[in-house]
């Protein structure tokens, strides 16, 4: 076991995570998230084209591996003329990505609140928008938290495949210092550790924060 490479090589890896990992994976998931409540939303619209639009994206999202998508849109789209860089082809994928998953989450955890809700929002004079954000929304919050809570951990180690397309993150430090030392197993361990680390810390802050929900709610 090399010690030294084992000491030096964490600096690098751990920085990979603070500036490539973390920031993906934030960004990545807000703009996710904004867009699965969109899509939800159109899912549960009267209109059935619009519906069907929503039903295709989803359909296609959960269809396909993320790894290819990712490729389509960096490797795939400068063949017809739209060349990005590495980072806004990722946080497009990851975003899209996300967006077809949290869609499913977010209609389902709306429809799991009353339709007596909706009722009850227009009885004391609330417009359909109104009562959705008001009352449906904060309700089917709580219903999401936790599946949504697995999205971003799995959105975590998803990132890692941006190191594919060049994006400067964890893996793709502990790619090049593995190249470098030819220590593979030892840095692909490293990242591996560190990945753990991170999810593990999500983890419990998930646990925490349904908690205080439940708690919250029982009040």
């Amino acid at each position: 076991m090399n010690w030294d490479l084992v000491w030096s090589s964490f600096g690098p890896i751990i920085g990979g995570a603070i500036t490539g990992t973390i920031p993906l994976t934030l960004v990545s998931f807000a703009f996710g998230i904004l867009l699965a409540l969109v899509v939800a939303l159109m899912r549960l619209s009267p209109n059935p084209v619009i519906t069907g639009v929503a039903r295709f994206y989803v359909s296609v999202i959960r269809g396909t591996p993320l790894l290819v998508q990712l490729f389509v849109i960096f490797y795939g789209l400068p063949s017809i003329g739209v060349k990005l860089d590495p980072w806004p082809s990722a946080i497009i994928a990851f975003s899209l990505n996300v967006g077809g998953y949290a869609a499913e989450i977010i209609r389902a955890a709306i429809l799991s609140v009353p339709k007596g809700q909706w009722e009850a929002g227009h009885t004391i004079g609330m417009s359909r928008p109104q009562t959705l954000l008001r009352v449906i929304l904060p309700q089917a919050a709580r219903v999401s938290v936790p599946p949504l809570s697995n999205t971003f951990i799995s959105l975590v180690k998803d990132t890692s495949l941006a190191s594919l397309i060049l994006v400067t993150e964890l893996f793709r430090n502990a790619q090049q210092i593995a190249a470098f030392s030819q220590e593979f197993m030892i840095l692909y361990l490293q990242a591996a550790l560190v990945y753990w680390v991170i999810c593990l810390v999500l983890s419990t802050g998930q646990s925490v924060l349904e908690k205080r929900l439940d708690r919250y709610v029982a009040h």
